[in-house]
């Protein structure tokens, strides 16, 4: 692979995930990615309470990520091989865990309302 290119990294992806789901994930990120930017024009303001539940909800977001990208490429935690596989299944975690704090932080405020605290 001579060539490192934004097309390159999208067959990859839908290489990995199928072009469906792939797709399906993006436009599912983008609408929660929307849904966030609304929630925090009409507060006005984050509200740490909502934000602290948030954060604790990382780790099972991680957790998932991390779960589904080894299920979609069936592989195991036993085919890690070396420290690149171990960086890309923790930028995995993160970017699961970063996704699933936005998306309860949403949850929360669009089911309790803009003025309602935890």
């Amino acid at each position: 692979m001579e060539e490192f290119s934004l097309m390159t990294i999208l067959a990859v992806f839908e290489e990995m995930f199928g072009r469906w789901l792939f797709w399906a994930m993006v436009l599912v990120a983008v609408a929660i990615t929307v849904a966030y930017l609304y929630v925090l024009i009409r507060d006005r303001a984050m509200s740490m309470r909502k934000f602290l539940l948030a954060q604790l909800s990382m780790p099972v977001g991680g957790i998932a990520a991390v779960w589904f990208v080894l299920l979609m490429t069936n592989s195991s935690l036993r085919d890690i091989g070396g420290p690149i596989d171990w960086i890309v299944l923790l930028g995995v975690f993160v970017a699961g865990a970063v996704g699933f704090a936005i998306l309860v932080y949403v949850v929360q405020s669009l089911a309790r309302g803009k003025d309602a605290e935890i």
